[in-house]
């Protein structure tokens, strides 16, 4: 197998950037992170899992593929 025939890598966890936002939700007085999407509709909010710290949240982006992810308190 030669390394030139190599797939680029598909996301980890799969979302429609149409219809869903990625989104980090923390809460203000412990801190606690939680990653999920944004539905663009509804504006309702859908847990996926929680982060711990900032590496978790580098997870979570080089995950879904992105570097754009939202912030709400």
């Amino acid at each position: 197998m030669s390394i030139f025939n190599r797939k680029p890598k598909q996301p980890a966890i799969a979302y429609d950037p149409e219809t869903q936002q990625p989104a980090v939700r923390r809460s203000i007085c412990t801190g606690e992170m939680t990653a999920g999407f944004i539905d663009r509709q509804t504006g309702r909010f859908t847990d996926l899992m929680r982060l711990d710290g900032r590496e978790g949240l580098e997870q979570f982006k080089r995950d879904i593929g992105t570097e754009e992810v939202k912030e709400i308190y």
